[in-house]
């Protein structure tokens, strides 16, 4: 999937323009990326970022999406409730398709509609626009739907809330793909408060799906919602369809974790996620990511964050409080 020119690594994103969807989100989202590729020139980081926008109106009167294999699929807002009453089976089809070999899905506002349309969504908890939280809840009742979140990044689904919270999900692509500077100076150069947010990406454990290995990227999706269970090394190399030692094996050359040290990530991931973003104790997040005890969580968290979880909060609060006038 991932290109390389002369060295240089391309990454293909494609935006879905479905009819009535959200140009400025669709032209915002390119320029934002075109913008990210000039400062990743100017900087000497050997990534480019590569926009395709896919007119779903022409693939309803037949025309074919395309075979290629995409690093993120993009899905902006729309003003128009019934652009999103009725998807299009063809590219349900194609978004989980372009999952399974390795394509984050992401979408911002009434865009998480399809998402929730895809087999990918499962288990997974969503965010869109808070004011269509209630048709999302009586069209999807059986996935997990968050509003109060400005954006939700799983790994390899993402999603964000508001009308305008594209320019969050193109500031979260181009975190994943370039680098922090990168992000500084787009934030500059667009007026963006990103401080806040981007505090959180450094926090992230961000696993790769671009790797190509389907049996290895099975497991990783498997995992990303059944983390909080117990994974024995047999019943996911059944899931793979791979012996326990080739799992492993493949596993860590294309993760570089361990089954076990990924899951430890994981959960991890999910308390910081939690002491950022709730006001739940440590101890009842730890239980709810799958320890049995919170002395156990506390230690991995600990040699993993290399803070306490009360200095990992402490530290986030303190990001958070408004400065006092003098």
């Amino acid at each position: 999937m991932t290109r390389k020119a002369n060295a240089m690594t391309i990454y293909q994103f494609a935006i879905i323009q479905y009819p009535n969807s959200l140009k400025s989100a669709i032209y915002g989202l390119e320029e934002m990326f075109i913008l990210a590729n000039r400062f990743c020139q100017e900087a000497g980081l050997a990534a480019r970022i590569e926009t395709s926008i896919l007119r779903l109106d022409s693939l309803l009167l037949g025309a074919s999406l395309p075979e290629q294999g995409y690093h993120a699929v993009l899905i902006p807002p729309s003003l128009d409730r019934a652009a999103y009453e009725t998807v299009s089976p063809k590219l349900i089809d194609w978004l989980n398709e372009q999952h399974k070999q390795g394509a984050i899905l992401s979408s911002a506002c009434a865009g998480a509609f399809f998402i929730a349309e895809t087999e990918a969504s499962k288990n997974r908890c969503l965010t869109t626009h808070w004011g269509l939280a209630e048709v999302f809840r009586q069209r999807f009742p059986s996935h997990q739907l968050d509003t109060s979140k400005i954006l939700i990044d799983q790994g390899d689904i993402m999603t964000a809330g508001g009308m305008m919270s594209w320019m969050d999900l193109g500031i979260a692509m181009v975190q994943r793909f370039t680098q922090s500077s990168i992000v500084n100076q787009l934030s500059k150069t667009l007026v963006m408060d990103t401080g806040v947010r981007e505090q959180s990406y450094y926090q992230q454990f961000i696993p790769r799906f671009d790797h190509g290995d389907q049996a290895v990227l099975t497991v990783q999706h498997y995992l990303q919602a059944h983390y909080s269970e117990l994974n024995r090394i047999v019943s996911l190399a059944k899931i793979a369809n791979l012996t326990p030692r080739t799992l492993l094996r493949r596993f860590h050359k294309y993760t570089g974790w361990t089954p076990s040290e990924y899951i430890q990530r994981l959960r991890i991931q999910a308390v910081c996620n939690g002491l950022e973003e709730s006001t739940q104790s440590f101890e009842s997040l730890a239980i709810k990511v799958g320890y049995e005890n919170a002395g156990s969580c506390r230690k991995v968290f600990q040699k993993i964050m290399r803070l306490t979880p009360s200095e990992f909060r402490r530290r986030f609060k303190a990001a958070q409080k408004p400065i006092a006038s003098e």
